[in-house]
């Protein structure tokens, strides 16, 4: 595995692993049952550039490439899977698409305080209706001479409890379909911004997801993203490298429940002998390591297509699919390692279980990749 990463990649690595086991891993645990954002953690990130990992560093990033990013990010989900997502959705869905797509001032005004980690960006698509289906946003920006007034429901916003920057998908042409939907960022503070409670969810607690809602919100045209309908192709390009990373988070959540299956097995007794001399633990643990290596080697796949300037959506669809998958289905045999104590919280691999299961629905589902997957395989192998 390590024959795919240079010495640079390596380094980061230990970097990233060294401060996520000194500052993160002591409050892991309980930073999850409190549903609580840790900002003494996140602003030490902040100062480390994790926020702006391959921003320019002009523009105050780490200026890194993909593969740097994908390792970083699972090294944080290695210790906490809520961490690894703020991180991931922050530098992929959210600045990313202001460096591919803003105008020089854009990036001038947004990056800068986003790649250091003062504010912090979400990717506001979902509403009660729209989901896999992007295209049924409702959310709309109508133009008044030299503003939009947006109105806009968004749920399950990543980040959303805490975001300054937002990534708004609303109609500016009502009547244009799909092609009238528009990218406006909207930062938190102004009239009508109002961020909603925080969702109660399974896993991944320690990340304020939350609704956005915009009632009659005047904000600059300076804002728009790229131009008006451009707001699918700038979401599925955004995507594309979101996805990679979250197969990286989920890949870094597998990690965790098989060096802690390993460990376990390794001390606990029954029947006179450590557990892990017996072949069923042994076969279990056989197919988690081979499922972390195989997810591992999409992720990095991935990661070195988009660094070669190749096209990569095919290899993000398949990495996201299969690592997500595979964090679930590995999380699920560290809990019955672990037997009755991988289902309690005294137990680290009860929390990545839960933090696993939701890498399976956002950025896409399982069963949307798999049709996207599918699509690009019938296109690629279809007669002449």
């Amino acid at each position: 595995m390590n024959t795919l990463l240079t010495d640079k990649h390596r380094a980061v690595r230990r970097s990233v692993r060294s401060f996520c086991e000194r500052e993160l891993a002591p409050i892991a645990a309980a930073i999850d049952q409190e549903a609580r954002f840790p900002w003494e953690v996140v602003d030490m990130m902040g100062k480390l550039g994790y926020f702006g990992i391959q921003v320019p560093k002009e523009l105050g990033g780490a200026g890194l490439d993909s593969l740097s990013y994908a390792v970083a990010i699972e090294e944080i989900s290695r210790v906490s899977g809520a961490m690894g997502l703020c991180v991931t959705v922050h530098n992929s869905v959210a600045v990313y698409p202001i460096m591919a797509f803003g105008t020089d001032a854009q990036k001038k005004r947004f990056i800068p305080s986003l790649a250091r980690g003062e504010k912090i960006g979400a990717f506001c698509l979902t509403e009660p209706n729209a989901g896999s289906d992007a295209s049924a946003v409702e959310a709309t920006a109508i133009r008044k001479d030299n503003t939009y007034i947006v109105n806009a429901n968004k749920v399950f916003v990543t980040n959303g409890g805490v975001a300054d920057t937002c990534l708004i998908f609303a109609r500016t042409n009502p009547a244009a379909g799909r092609r009238g939907i528009s990218v406006i960022v909207a930062e938190r503070g102004i009239p009508g911004f109002v961020a909603g409670d925080l969702e109660d969810l399974c896993g991944v607690r320690a990340n304020p997801v939350s609704s956005i809602r915009l009632y009659d919100c005047s904000i600059p045209v300076e804002n728009l993203l790229g131009k008006e309908g451009m707001g699918l192709q700038i979401g599925l390009e955004a995507l594309d490298t979101g996805r990679m990373g979250i197969a990286a988070q989920a890949v870094g959540i597998a990690q965790a429940s098989l060096e802690e299956s390993v460990r376990y097995a390794s001390q606990r007794r029954q029947f006179g002998t450590p557990i892990a001399k017996h072949q069923s633990i042994q076969a279990m643990i056989a197919d988690m390591a081979t499922q972390v290596d195989a997810a591992r080697l999409l992720v990095y796949r991935t990661a070195l297509l988009r660094d070669q300037g190749a096209a990569f959506s095919q290899a993000s669809a398949m990495a996201k699919f299969y690592a997500s998958e595979a964090a679930s289905a590995v999380t699920d045999k560290a809990v019955q390692i672990h037997g009755g104590y991988g289902y309690s919280k005294s137990y680290a691999v009860e929390r990545y279980y839960r933090d696993a299961r939701v890498t399976r629905i956002y950025e896409g589902t399982s069963e949307i990749h798999q049709m996207v997957i599918a699509r690009g395989v019938l296109s690629e192998y279809a007669p002449s």
